[in-house]
């Protein structure tokens, strides 16, 4: 028979418990500044919005999203700490993320 870390046990009266807890994401490491750029790559022409680098946690993107979605009027998603926005609307959302604070570049052509 193994040791304690080879069973399936979660919690012990003599050692509490005993599978480590998951850590909550934390906030990606950047260097401040928001970038705001236009990609056509892999979407078939279509181009698409792509805001990255803003320095909140994963809960707090997620709300960005959708407020940002909600300003330009289309769809949108949230991969991997990067926010995706249908279509170009590199002006509109580099006006509201200023407004909101942060500081914002415009990458690519």
């Amino acid at each position: 028979m193994g040791s304690f870390d080879d069973l399936d046990i979660v919690f012990s009266t003599e050692k509490g418990r005993i599978r480590p807890e998951k850590k909550k994401p934390s906030i990606p490491k950047s260097d401040g500044i928001v970038r705001v750029g236009r990609e056509t790559k892999g979407r078939k022409g279509k181009g698409m919005t792509v805001v990255t680098g803003v320095p909140l946690h994963p809960e707090g993107l997620r709300d960005l999203a959708k407020k940002l979605k909600q300003k330009c009027g289309t769809g949108g998603t949230l991969k991997d700490g990067r926010i995706e926005i249908q279509g170009d609307h590199r002006e509109l959302l580099v006006a509201e993320l200023q407004a909101m604070g942060h500081t914002v570049k415009r990458s690519g052509g």
